[in-house]
């Protein structure tokens, strides 16, 4: 059988979303192509991320030059026709159309004219989510569950609403079932995704919110041992999910912040619903309630009309609530967008700032590993194991290289013995 290579850019939800491209791209045949097909799942976050999409098409099409090139993903739903120029491009398809079969039956025949390439349809003329799940993301040991798509909110830096649609989200008792299914399949852990997860059932009969689908999925599924959230919007997140996060064991002690900025006044201009306040009232409030809690945030560097002072905010933000895990961006001006309107920073500074952000981040983790060495016995789920070492994360994800073999999926004992400066290391527990 020939191969199917599906090319994953960006978020986790693309990496998830990759796993359901490729069962339906099996389904459609398309692994009994002469040359097989390669699928590019784009990210349009950034210029940078659709550059590098690019680039992997012309390389895809230099390393496999009988295969069938399809382009899909946000950055192909947001300009379609800039992939459909491409020579080395056979067909895009839209975010919708991506994760239906039926989509990758009807293959144009090579050299099509540019508009017969794009099969792109209006992404807000969607108002449902099928329940696609999948048993694990290639190569990953735990099982991820998407139970939302789209976004209603308008940051002014974001295009992501543009390639993903209106905020959608899958019924509760649909999820349940899901998670039940994965959990009786030998999934340790499950992990709950979105494009924007807090936002999560508004769109349902009853209005449902994130908390309560939590709580019911804990609650529903007592033989699953580990819960854990993707990503999460603090100052959307309801009283029944602060409830779970405090009380709740089986949900993990991680989460990972939509924060963006530090400073007030760059809040307003991205058009973003909290203040700096609101973000350290709430890693407050979380850790006086889940002590043993670790923080992760998505940070922006060099926004338009950042100045100095701005900045220092931001970089001050991370110790101040407290982050662990920084996940940095430049600013990178999208098209459509109203930032990309606005003032914008010389890009050497921007990348300057960028780098100062990393170098935070860098800093502030290795002080998360030290702090988390100290020799003592500790739980993991392992991610990859085999050969004479294994990978692993604690419950607060904090990585662990396991001086042993183990299980992937499998969680496990271990004695904590110090870091690398990368990740924590261990050894087999010993009774």
């Amino acid at each position: 059988m020939t191969k199917i290579d599906v090319m994953n850019f960006g978020c986790r939800l693309n990496s998830y979303e990759g796993e359901v491209i490729r069962r339906q791209a099996e389904a459609a045949g398309l692994a009994a192509l002469d040359g097989g097909a390669v699928i590019l799942n784009t990210c349009a976050v950034t210029g940078e991320a659709v550059r590098q999409a690019k680039q992997a098409i012309r390389r895809a099409r230099r390393e496999n030059p009988g295969a069938r090139i399809i382009v899909t993903g946000c950055a192909a739903q947001t300009a379609p026709q800039d992939f459909a120029v491409m020579a080395e491009v056979d067909l895009v398809i839209g975010n919708d159309d991506k994760l239906k079969a039926q989509s990758y039956r009807a293959l144009p025949d090579f050299g099509v004219n540019d508009m017969e390439k794009a099969r792109v349809n209006d992404i807000f003329e969607v108002t449902d989510i099928a329940p696609q799940m999948v048993d694990s993301v290639e190569g990953r040991a735990r099982a991820f569950l998407q139970v939302q798509n789209g976004c209603d909110h308008r940051c002014t830096f974001c295009i992501i609403p543009y390639g993903r649609g209106n905020a959608r989200s899958v019924p509760m008792g649909a999820a349940v079932d899901e998670v039940k299914r994965l959990a009786d399949k030998g999934f340790n852990e499950v992990v709950l995704t979105g494009v924007d997860l807090t936002s999560y059932g508004p769109d349902l009969p009853g209005s449902p919110r994130l908390g309560g689908l939590v709580q019911a999925i804990l609650a529903g599924v007592p033989q699953l041992k580990r819960l854990r959230l993707s990503s999460i919007d603090s100052i959307e997140a309801d009283d029944a999910l602060i409830e779970a996060i405090s009380s709740e064991a089986r949900l993990m002690p991680h989460l990972h912040l939509s924060l963006q900025h530090g400073a007030d006044i760059i809040l307003k201009r991205m058009k973003r619903r909290h203040l700096r306040d609101d973000s350290l009232r709430f890693t407050e409030m979380i850790r006086s309630r889940r002590p043993d809690i670790a923080f992760g945030a998505d940070l922006i560097a060099g926004f338009p009309t950042e100045t100095d002072a701005h900045f220092e905010d931001l970089l001050s933000l991370i110790d101040a609530c407290g982050i662990s895990y920084v996940h940095a961006f430049p600013f990178s001006p999208r098209e459509g967008t109203p930032a990309a309107l606005m003032p914008q920073l010389d890009r050497a500074v921007v990348k300057e700032r960028a780098a100062r952000l990393r170098a935070k981040g860098d800093a502030v983790f290795a002080a998360h590993l030290a702090r988390m060495a100290a020799p003592r016995a500790a739980e993991v789920l392992v991610e990859r194991g085999g050969g004479a070492q294994a990978t692993a994360r604690l419950a607060d994800f904090t990585p662990v290289r396991i001086n042993g073999t183990a299980a992937a999926g499998a969680i496990i004992t271990v004695d904590i013995t110090g870091h690398d400066g990368r990740m924590l290391v261990a050894d087999p527990h010993r009774q």
